[in-house]
């Protein structure tokens, strides 16, 4: 159990905590939230102990291990695996005690080595990392690659692997969702639900919170507030609690304003002297309610843009890429106005490189690209620092702008610095925050700061990719307002599925296909649609199998019967007669058909069915070494050394039992779900 009491945390002159307390159960999923800057991380900082409390206390099993993701960029030459088993502390430890056993040539101390390291999963630890790495969207190939050969968002990919590979009491994930695409994201939700420990996890993801969570812990001026339930319960619970609460303020009001005037009328007439005296002490003695204060909420609105083209744009066979480099070929899509298109695909797959084409930061290596006249794209980058500079500040950024529109368009904008001033102010960007350097804001605040560009430019197409990364949970809401009443059109790449519900209606899919070229191809279906596909797409690739086609996409063979039959002429007399010639034949041919189908399966699954009947071969081998070994140590008087020998063999073969028995799982899956009834 971890309790915090009276906890008070001090972050240079600013008071982070104070006097804030909660508890939370062994085996809870807790989700912590905020606004930015609330003292979410620094709360991280003191359970993980890189923190100190100024005052107050923070309990839980001195014995509990801290899982958490390493927040610098890893810089290593080792293999992609051979890193995330370093997260493995228990592993790493009975790795370093067996070789300093067998350094010293200690049989007895080996023999323990070797008890620590089956109790740590050794033998199967590669399967699990390599599990991990997989299902966080690295490819088989990429398993062995060095650390130092994958980009930023792909090596913070690592360090979470590494955090999950350990065997946390206590797991703690701030914003584990930010470099994952939307299949490594639904991967994640899945292996946290499965997770034993305690969980406390910050996320601006609406969805993940809650499908992960059941507790959420709110830090509010300096409170941590308990509610049971994830983030949609703890919105409604807070709702609730805060109207409340205002009622309740709103009634002491009343009643304070009501004692007040009686003590104004009467306090100078001797007859109600003594009247107007009690009304004054039991002023006094009233507890006073603070009045309900909520951190104000972010609003804000794209301007209507000065023109709408119809069509936007149009791609024709268009190459996207970088230099001499494909990475999405024969783009061929239409852009109207007032289009919601949601960009969706895993990482790597041209997402960025597609919508960085339209918005002309790269050149399309192939095709055209025709632009709608008056066309005005508003872009913004994965990476905000793509489009600021830092050491611009907001106020030069916006004067910049500014003064281009001006020429572009004379007195198009009141550009006066006070103007200037009014509309950063919108965004959040007082006082002296519009002087301040850009490469010293947070993420989110440079993430805020795109978007005030983005209004200021009045677009009518938006390109977004990835554009709730910094974003908290309020701000988020605000952008997704934004976009919902926005005019002009909207192309969205994000993982944020609540923002691509709310926002899209029609979706794009780039993917690559067996060739190793990527296309772009409408998807038909909703994002519950699409996760099911990716599953679907999953136990393909497993199988070896053609990945299944597309939601709401008709089977060949089904659209060419409905074809026919919508288009067909003859009487119904004449089809029923045909029917009736034609049932014996078609009979035969189905008996046929099914015979082939049968032989087709029996040869496609034989290669399963002999692997089936090796493992279960080398099972009973195993078996077999496996008693002799045993029946040795149990007659005793052997020499240390043969019992090291004896000890690393029955790990050996408990570790190929495993693997053989997983894989004959895995086997038996493949053969159900090629029988006749399983499709």
């Amino acid at each position: 159990m971890i309790t915090v009491r009276a906890l008070t945390l001090r972050r240079g002159a600013n008071v982070v905590l104070q006097g804030a307390g909660f508890t939370l159960n062994p085996g809870e999923k807790a989700g912590l939230v905020g606004h930015n800057g609330a003292g979410k991380s620094s709360l991280f900082a003191l359970l993980a102990g890189r923190l100190h409390a100024d005052q107050g206390d923070i309990d839980f099993p001195p014995r509990w291990r801290i899982g958490e993701v390493a927040q610098e960029m890893p810089d290593s030459a080792d293999a992609a695996t051979d890193f995330v088993l370093q997260g493995d502390a228990p592993l790493v430890q009975a790795q370093a005690q067996l070789a300093a056993a067998e350094a010293a040539d200690d049989g007895h101390a080996i023999a323990e080595a070797h008890a620590a390291l089956d109790e740590a999963g050794a033998f199967d630890a590669r399967a699990r990392a390599q599990a991990l790495l997989l299902g966080l969207g690295f490819k088989a190939s990429e398993l062995t690659a060095p650390v130092n050969s994958f980009s930023g968002g792909w090596r913070m990919r690592l360090q979470l692997a590494r955090a999950l590979m350990c065997p946390a009491d206590l797991l703690l994930l701030d914003e584990p969702t930010n470099h994952l695409d939307l299949d490594a994201l639904v991967w994640l939700e899945s292996w946290l639900g499965r997770f034993a420990g305690t969980l406390l996890v910050i996320s601006h993801d609406r969805e993940f919170l809650d499908a992960v969570t059941r507790v959420t812990l709110h830090i509010e001026r300096g409170q941590v507030t308990r509610y049971g339930g994830n983030y949609t319960a703890f919105e409604s619970m807070r709702a609730e609690r805060l109207s409340q609460a205002a009622s309740a303020y709103a009634r002491q009001q009343e009643r304070i304003a009501h004692l007040q005037h009686f003590i104004d009328r009467f306090k100078a007439k001797a007859t109600k002297a003594k009247q107007a005296q009690s009304r004054v002490k039991a002023l006094a003695r009233m507890e006073r309610l603070a009045p309900v204060l909520t951190a104000s909420d972010f609003q804000f609105e794209f301007r209507e843009p000065a023109s709408l083209p119809n069509p936007m744009l149009v791609l024709k066979d268009v190459t996207c890429g970088y230099g001499a480099t494909a990475v999405v070929r024969g783009v061929e899509r239409t852009v109207l106005a007032g289009q919601r298109i949601g960009i969706l695909g895993a990482n790597g797959q041209g997402k960025s490189t597609l919508v960085k084409t339209i918005a002309r930061a790269l050149p399309p290596l192939a095709g055209t690209v025709t632009e709608g006249k008056g066309l005005a794209i508003g872009y913004f980058a994965q990476q905000e620092m793509d489009l600021l500079h830092a050491d611009d500040t907001p106020l030069q950024l916006l004067t910049r702008l500014a003064r281009q529109a001006r020429e572009a368009v004379p007195a198009a904008e009141d550009t006066r610095e006070q103007a200037l001033r009014n509309f950063l102010g919108q965004f959040r960007f007082d006082g002296e925050m519009v002087q301040r350097a850009v490469g010293t804001l947070s993420g989110g605040e440079r993430a805020r700061l795109v978007l005030a560009t983005l209004v200021w430019q009045r677009p009518n197409l938006l390109l977004l990719d990835e554009p709730t990364n910094h974003l908290d949970l309020t701000t988020r809401e605000a952008l997704s307002i934004a976009l919902n009443e926005f005019e002009g059109t909207v192309l969205l790449v994000s993982h944020d599925r609540a923002l691509l519900r709310e926002v899209c209606d029609e979706f794009w899919l780039v993917r690559r296909h067996p060739d190793g070229q990527g296309g772009v191809e409408p998807f038909d279906g909703d994002l519950d649609d699409y996760q099911r596909w990716l599953l679907e797409a999953s136990r393909a690739a497993v199988r070896g199998s053609e990945v299944p086609a597309r939601p709401g996409r008709p089977a060949p063979a089904a659209a060419a019967g409905a074809k026919t039959a919508k288009g067909t002429n003859a009487a119904p007399a004449t089809k029923n007669a045909a029917g009736a010639a034609a049932a014996p034949q078609s009979a035969r041919d189905d008996r046929k058909a099914k015979a082939q189908a049968r032989a087709r399966r029996a040869e496609a699954t034989r290669p399963l069915r002999i692997e089936l009947a090796q493992i279960d071969k080398r099972l009973e081998a195993l078996a077999a070494e496996r008693a002799d070994a045993e029946a040795a140590l149990a007659a005793g008087g052997l020499a240390p050394a043969d019992i090291a020998e004896h000890g690393r063999r029955l790990n050996h073969i408990a570790a190929e039992t495993a693997m053989l028995e997983e894989r004959w799982l895995e086997l038996q899956e493949q053969l159900e779900a090629s029988a006749p009834d399983a499709g």
